[in-house]
């Protein structure tokens, strides 16, 4: 499973790592961190794990036959998101044995799906949704997916009662892009805040404490009832969930304009799943790597000047379980920070990793 090249460096050992796959349907390397597609990769990654592909809600929102209205070429004001969007975003009411939270969410599609975050939703024995504030609908939550912090709820409404929002691609959104966020911030129903793209490939804790990638950093006023609501782009489609705030170092509760939202490509792949099977499977392999470099390379006598070195492996995981080794000697080269002596990934399933 592993080919072991001893060799004497400036910081020590690094080990390459062949690694063998038996059922290898992704390699996935982004942000320096690999994900790779299998249902068993280095062992058991739980006791059942079943892999099926699920296709994704549309890209326009929406399940089925349902067409909404195609964006516009050129950027919505504020008041003309409102106008589009507002209708479709929900209050979410969830009680539990500590009380009750409050949230928001979204439609998706005529059937009555709603999106939301899981924290929202989290232990609840009973959940209400509010269109208008006032009148509140009993939600079936369809299933959760702590591990993306996104949780799917369904109402029986009259379809021609439900506006369902686009849903736009976040990958194509780039940092100074102008965004909306619509919410219920302390019970203020369906509150309007703007701001721009702060910063991309934001890393944020999931419930489970798992890493949620990707994430979007926006400067729109989000506060505590935001949580599970849309953030809107200039074309009025929903490019993610707002789910997390940063207060700063003072433990305030409110805003400073450090907010994150999980991607809509994202959601939109885990909304599917939960709605087809109730339930979302996960590869997960458990380590961060970075890209090795002729430089890096030369400069600590590497053995090779391709692949990925491990700079974490988490407990638990099944790269743990294989033995996959972290490195400990940390580096910095051109500005960029690594961790070198552990092992260096240099394929996967008989596939080199250039």
């Amino acid at each position: 499973m592993f080919t072991d090249r001893g060799y004497n460096g400036v910081v020590g050992r690094n080990r390459i790592s062949a690694v063998r796959v038996a059922e290898l349907l992704f390699v996935a390397v982004v942000g320096g961190a690999l994900a790779l597609g299998a249902a068993a990769l280095f062992g058991k990654l739980g006791s059942h794990t079943t892999i099926s592909q699920v296709s994704p809600l549309a890209q326009g929102g929406g399940l089925g036959n349902v067409t909404l209205q195609q964006a516009p070429t050129k950027g919505l004001t504020p008041e003309q998101i409102y106008k589009q969007d507002a209708t479709g975003v929900v209050q979410v009411t969830a009680t539990n044995a500590q009380g009750q939270a409050l949230g928001s969410g979204f439609v998706v599609d005529k059937v009555g799906h709603i999106i939301t975050n899981y924290h929202v939703v989290q232990g609840a024995s009973k959940v209400q949704v509010a269109f208008s504030g006032q009148d509140q609908l009993t939600a079936d939550v369809v299933g959760t997916d702590p591990s993306t912090d996104i949780a799917v709820l369904k109402v029986d409404a009259h379809a021609r009662a439900l506006t369902p929002l686009a849903l736009g691609n976040s990958d194509t959104v780039v940092v100074g892009d102008p965004v909306s966020a619509i919410g219920n911030p302390f019970g203020f129903t369906r509150t309007l805040t703007t701001g721009v793209i702060s910063a991309l490939q934001r890393q944020i804790e999931a419930p489970n404490t798992l890493t949620i990638d990707h994430a979007i950093q926006t400067d729109a006023a989000i506060n505590h009832g935001n949580s599970g609501g849309p953030l809107i782009d200039a074309a009025g489609r929903v490019i993610g969930v707002t789910s997390q705030i940063s207060t700063g170092t003072t433990g305030g509760q409110g805003s400073v304009g450090i907010g994150f939202a999980v991607p809509i490509n994202t959601v939109r792949n885990v909304a599917a799943q939960i709605i087809t099977t109730g339930q979302v499977e996960h590869a997960f392999l458990g380590v961060g790597t970075q890209q090795v470099n002729a430089q890096l390379a030369q400069m600590f006598k590497l053995p090779t000047e391709t692949g990925l070195i491990v700079q974490q492996v988490q407990g638990g995981s099944g790269a743990k379980k294989a033995g996959l080794t972290a490195g400990k000697t940390p580096v910095v080269v051109n500005g960029v920070s690594y961790t070198i002596g552990g092992d260096i990934i240099v394929g996967v399933d008989g596939q080199k990793i250039a």
